[in-house]
């Protein structure tokens, strides 16, 4: 398997607002997520992120369709 498949993503949104709708979008659909600090190997406007297994990676994605601009996912 590969990271795409089994390891942790990123999330990365053009402000905090973002990461913080995102993050209430997310906790009422029930989809697993953790805000962290963006890895310094990153750069963004932002100094936060949303990391995520990879497992539900098109979840995230579709819930936040059309709600919240992700600028970029990136694995981790």
């Amino acid at each position: 398997m590969s990271v795409q498949e089994t390891g942790h993503f990123v999330a990365l949104f053009e402000s905090v607002s973002g990461v913080m709708k995102s993050e209430k979008i997310l906790k009422a659909r029930g989809v697993p997520f953790k805000i962290i600090p963006i890895p310094r190997s990153m750069s963004s406007d932002c100094g936060v992120c949303i990391r995520f297994d990879a497992g539900v990676r098109d979840q995230l994605v579709l819930a936040l369709d059309g709600e919240v601009k992700i600028v970029d996912i990136r694995p981790l």
